[in-house]
């Protein structure tokens, strides 16, 4: 294994490099880690504060680790917070994140860029979110007794680390201070293989995190006016192609009834295939170029063709609907929406995602496998007022119920007095 993962670390930017042409993630990766030791050193040479790292490999994951980065650096204003970003997806839309000092592209994993990297920013503790390993970063945060906690980690039996050939992976988590995983599930897979004094169940923080959106949510007036007196709203959020094509049949032969569709992808082909599922619709840039337009009103269907307003557009909506799980890759964040206290529908690929199974069970969320299944869905939630709001209750508690885990990881810190000299 430990051969297969130099191969990964060598090759990957060498794919990038070849595919960066056609490949704008790919370009931006490529990018971002120009000239990136110099960038550091020129960042890091005058300073003389301790400082704290959080490392994140995408967007999603910054989101479930921010309520503890902004508790940690209010609780500690005189160190000087480092985040880091693996994929552009996350760097690109946080790059100008006011609650860090610094925000960097992390550099390739390798003996050489770990060592560099750590000797540079000489952090006083790392925060690594969900399942980021680096074996090169680790060994080396190890080596210099830096303490390191793995936040919100979640963990599957079908993963390296418990197999029979995971003595690689499984050196990777001897690096690690202290987990705070997600599950009992997740402790009890460590503990099989011995590691059970560093474990602590603290939950998800991205219920911690969502719950803080809601009740900072601010309205959107662009939104308000293209909603206008309609009584029924559907909100569908980071979907895919195959998540608009089991929406826009029912989208467009159900005109009194207000969609608003948040693509995961807002690349102009992808707008453009929005538009041509969706008959009568409105790109949000165009209603914010003439919002009293006469064409506002007659579409049913709002493109949101930006990043950033997701969280809040779930809001404005009677039933929700995550895109994603109609992929391999399975569902997105059902958390964002049954926090306001709306019934979530999604597709069938849910299994590695926890949160979207307890949903279901708490009876605030939905599966379905096509569209016949998803029109017959909406329509007896909108039918029937009891069924509807017994859903939306119950997405609604469950979110509240699992607060907390930024507390826990914060309480953990301070007790352990891991940033107290």
């Amino acid at each position: 294994m430990r051969v297969l993962y130099y191969i990964f670390i060598s090759l990957y930017p060498k794919i990038a490099w070849l595919i960066s042409g056609g490949n704008r993630k790919a370009a931006l990766w490529l990018e971002g880690r120009k000239n990136i030791f110099d960038r550091l050193q020129e960042a890091f040479t005058n300073n003389t504060a301790p400082v704290i790292w959080m490392h994140c490999s995408s967007l999603g994951e910054f989101e479930q680790g921010r309520p503890v980065l902004e508790q940690i650096k209010q609780q500690y204003s005189k160190h000087k917070i480092l985040l880091t970003f693996f994929s552009p997806s996350g760097y690109e839309i946080r790059k100008d994140y006011k609650g860090a000092d610094w925000i960097f592209y992390l550099p390739m994993d390798s003996p050489s860029n770990a060592r560099r990297f750590i000797q540079i920013t000489n952090p006083a503790l790392v925060l690594f979110v969900k399942y980021e390993f680096w074996h090169y970063y680790l060994s080396a945060l190890k080596k210099r007794e830096i303490p390191l906690l793995l936040i919100s980690a979640i963990f599957r039996k079908d993963q390296p680390f418990f197999k029979w050939y995971g003595r690689f992976h499984q050196q990777m988590l001897q690096c690690v201070s202290h987990f705070f995983v997600q599950t009992d599930n997740a402790a009890a897979l460590l503990a099989s293989i011995g590691y059970t004094r560093n474990v602590t169940i603290a939950g998800d923080t991205r219920f911690d995190r969502v719950i803080e959106i809601a009740e900072q949510f601010e309205p959107i007036r662009l939104i308000e006016t293209f909603i206008g007196s309609a009584s029924q709203v559907i909100v569908a959020g980071s979907t895919w192609t195959e998540d608009d094509e089991e929406l826009d049949h029912f989208a467009n032969t159900h005109p009194e009834i207000k969609f608003i569709i948040a693509p995961h992808d807002i690349s102009e082909e992808r707008i453009k295939e929005c538009q041509t599922l969706y008959k009568h619709n409105l790109l949000f840039s165009h209603l914010k170029q003439s919002p009293e337009k006469p064409h506002t009103a007659n579409a049913n269907v709002l493109i949101i063709d930006n990043i950033g307003m997701l969280s809040r557009l779930y809001k404005y909506a009677t039933i929700t609907y995550v895109g994603g799980a109609f992929g391999e890759d399975g569902v997105h964040n059902v958390l964002e929406a049954a926090v306001y206290y709306k019934p979530v529908i999604f597709g069938p690929e849910y299994d590695k995602y926890i949160e979207a199974a307890e949903v279901i069970g708490s009876g605030g969320g939905f599966s379905i496998e096509n569209a016949l299944e998803l029109e017959e869905l909406i329509t007896e939630l909108i039918a029937d007022e009891k069924k509807y709001r017994i859903a939306a209750d119950a997405a609604g508690r469950y979110v509240e119920s699992k607060a907390g885990a930024t507390q826990k990881i914060c309480s953990y810190i301070q007790e352990k007095r891991l940033l107290t000299n």
